[in-house]
């Protein structure tokens, strides 16, 4: 479990095909300490396990292994060697939940459609697909690229958000631009709320 409060932005390192995998290797600071072989990281809000990590000076370069799955449902396709990457560590039991309830089961991809800025903050308009958009209302949650934000609007096959100068600056949005992949990850309490509704209705 996660929270989409974005500790930094990572680097991809590389991205290797493997023989029942692809294994990609991104370069940590902070997140890289305390992490261990077998824990899980949000990579992008990709819930990843790292499989093996190795020091490098102040950093830390953490392997996870990528399925075909995880590999076509992300933005990871479309990553490169020099590519930043969101990364948060799991949450504690103990720990402070800042943003929501993040899973890190991307539920799909957005494309940019509008990214400008506005003042000192910048907007961002989001295409989804229809199994996101039906979750997504007014002042609700979704994460971006495992982002934990706050819908600003919502149209027919789009969604809006605005980011502050924080976010835009310590998250790998800086490098996004019109027509990039985004991971989407559609609030949990809606997606229970839907089923619960459903199952009345039987």
């Amino acid at each position: 479990m996660f929270t989409g409060i974005v500790e930094e932005a990572g680097v991809i390192e590389r991205i290797k095909p493997a023989a029942k995998s692809i294994e990609m290797t991104v370069r940590a600071g902070h997140c890289g300490r305390g992490v261990k072989v077998g824990d899980s990281v949000a990579v992008n809000g990709c819930c990843l396990t790292a499989v093996k990590i190795t020091p490098r000076g102040k950093f830390k370069l953490i392997q996870f292994d990528l399925l075909q799955e995880s590999w076509a449902r992300t933005n990871f396709q479309f990553g490169q060697a020099g590519s930043l990457v969101n990364l948060e560590r799991s949450l504690r039991a103990n720990g402070e939940l800042g943003g929501h309830f993040v899973t890190g089961h991307v539920d799909g991809l957005g494309r940019i459609v509008r990214w400008e800025r506005a003042g000192k903050d910048h907007l961002l308009d989001i295409a989804a697909p229809p199994d996101v958009m039906r979750y997504l209302v007014f002042k609700g949650s979704i994460a971006v690229d495992g982002i934990s934000l706050t819908v600003a609007g919502v149209g027919k096959k789009t969604f809006r958000i605005w980011i502050i100068p924080h976010t835009f600056e310590v998250t790998a949005l800086r490098e996004r631009k019109v027509g990039d992949a985004v991971n989407l990850e559609a609030d949990l309490l809606g997606k229970y709320v839907e089923k619960f509704l459903g199952a009345r209705k039987k």
